[in-house]
């Protein structure tokens, strides 16, 4: 640990938006930033080989290892509920699809009183950074750190998938960024040249060449430390000491919407009642600390198939395994480069939605769950998931200890929308399957069952597959001053606290219509220049009053 103990600013979290953050903060070599990961580096080979997902996700090396509490909406299922544990955190083992929402999404929060938050507002923002294979133009940039490209395999399933989606009504659609995301396509991904690009690779490791710039990896945040109601630095637990990390002008938490919540509370801003359970001294009431909590819902329908190839049976042939390799070591291209998911569909459960509420993650495989082996038959998963869900839990601490996890209650298909879209969904699902172009292949419900019918029996055959697809967000959400469950304003500043900022997912008043990762790059890069303008101005106003 270098003995300097006092930076400009210190950032708790080295994931998605904490390497932004990191980036952006540096920039000025006058401030000096210290970045503050829980986890290790990311120096072990399946954080960049595409398909290492599946050994990163389950792994206490890689993950947090979280799991939530029995779900009365999953028929009493406890989900493991995984968290990268590693620089570049979710990005380095995530899903790498690359997802804006829909203009609709920003809108809300700008309809909300959140000045600023506007699609028109945030536009600008995702293409500023974005290195995009199809070059820069209306929706996209080119030269920025966030690499994206287009899937480098592809599976006649798949393509045959697509058939039948168009003959079920979803159109064909070649970008799902441009502010609609309404049809069926191939995901584009964020890699570069087959590898894995996660936020470390593209904003974090360029930056760290900056002397201003310090990264201390195993640092595990226990609590904020406060002068009053101004947070001055932060207590981590590093190889087993305790040590003491202090910030002239903002702490920054970017643990992402489970650790961040568990922090605050620690540190004493929560509901007031949960802390004093916990003998933890009131520091700033805050009801909506660890509330809002939302995630997507996947429910994963597998579909038995013949006479077509899927990972399945390669994943069991030691011959294909090794062409796989091969394939890969000389091409960058083929199975090991493929996210868990390669083909979505956007489309909406009934007419009542102006704006598609499903997301579909079409696989050439089919598993019980992520770290399981594929199952020992051709099968595929038309994975599909409520894009705005009602329902909303909470993540609260179980203890004032920083080592105990805290209790995660996502609340799923808790309300009477989320059971009827879900229904709705599986329903969706056997009509696409159903469909002229997948016949050839002799589809065969495996999961749920083809013998539920009903909608009674529907909505439990959801609740027997439904799982996490890693999107929570919600915990810290922005608001206007007259929301009482407004953790952070339109600035992403703490209510009622100085010096300290949450920047990561956890600040979506609500959930955006497609996966989370990049939307929170775009939220830390936002975060970053609301921060030096802030300070800026704090400069110039000094100034002008000398």
């Amino acid at each position: 640990m270098s003995e300097n103990t006092t930076f400009d600013y210190v950032i708790i979290g080295g994931g998605s938006a904490g390497c932004v953050l990191a980036n952006r903060l540096s920039k000025d070599p006058r401030d000096s930033v210290c970045l503050l990961e829980a986890g290790g580096k990311d120096n072990w080979i399946w954080y960049h080989i595409p398909v290492g997902y599946l050994f990163a996700i389950g792994n206490p090396r890689s993950d947090w290892m979280f799991k939530t509490e029995s779900e009365p909406g999953l028929n009493g299922r406890a989900l493991n509920y995984p968290r990268g544990k590693v620089l570049g955190g979710c990005s380095a083992i995530n899903a790498m699809v690359y997802m804006r929402g829909q203009r609709e999404d920003y809108d809300n929060w700008r309809q909300m009183g959140l000045k600023g938050w506007g699609w028109d507002d945030v536009k600008p923002i995702f293409r500023q950074h974005l290195d995009h294979y199809l070059g820069a133009g209306e929706h996209h940039g080119a030269g920025g750190e966030w690499r994206v490209e287009a899937p480098r395999t592809r599976w006649d399933i798949l393509d045959t998938f697509i058939e039948a989606a168009v003959q079920a009504g979803i159109p064909r659609t070649t970008d799902f960024n441009t502010g609609s995301n309404e049809g069926i396509s191939y995901f584009h991904v964020n890699q570069k040249n087959g590898r894995r690009w996660s936020a470390a690779r593209g904003f974090l490791k360029p930056a760290l060449s900056r002397s201003n710039l310090k990264l201390e990896i195993n640092a595990h945040a226990t609590r904020l430390l406060f002068e009053g109601n101004r947070a001055v630095g932060v207590e981590i637990l590093q190889n087993g000491a305790l040590r003491r990390i202090y910030a002239r002008k903002e702490v920054v938490l970017s643990a992402g919407a489970v650790a961040s919540p568990q922090i605050l509370q620690l540190s004493g801003i929560g509901n007031g009642s949960l802390l004093q359970q916990h003998g933890i001294p009131v520091i700033q009431h805050l009801p909506g600390v660890g509330e809002n909590l939302q995630d997507h819902l996947q429910l994963r329908p597998i579909y038995k198939v013949h006479g077509v190839r899927t990972l399945n049976e390669d994943y069991r042939s030691l011959v294909k395994k090794g062409y796989m390799a091969l394939e890969y070591a000389l091409f960058r291209r083929g199975p090991l480069t493929m996210a868990p998911s390669q083909l979505g569909a956007f489309t909406r459960s009934s007419p009542d939605y102006a704006t598609p509420n499903l997301q579909f993650h079409i696989q050439p495989l089919s598993l019980d769950k992520f770290g399981d082996d594929p199952h020992p038959f051709p099968a595929f998963t038309a994975s599909v998931c409520n894009l705005r869900p009602t329902s909303r839990g909470s993540i609260r601490i179980r203890s004032g200890s920083a080592s105990d996890a805290p209790s995660i209650r996502p609340n799923y298909l808790s309300t009477p929308e989320d059971q009827q879209v879900a229904v709705d969904s599986l329903r969706l699902v056997r009509r696409i399957v159903s469909m002229p172009a997948l016949q050839k292949y002799r589809p065969e419900e495996y999961k749920p069952g083809a013998h539920l019918n009903t909608y009674e029996e529907l909505l439990n055959g959801a609740r027997d597959i439904g799982t996490t697809i890693f999107h929570p967000v919600g915990t810290a959400k922005m608001g206007i001053e007259t929301d009482p469950m407004a953790v952070t304003d339109e600035r992403l500043r703490v209510r009622g606290v100085e010096g300290l900022r949450v920047i990561d997912a956890s600040v979506m008043p609500t959930i955006t219509s497609g996966n989370t990762n990049s939307p929170t790059l775009m939220i830390a890069d936002k975060g970053a220049a609301m921060i030096l303008e802030d300070h800026s101005h704090t400069v110039e106003v000094l100034r002008q009053s000398a």
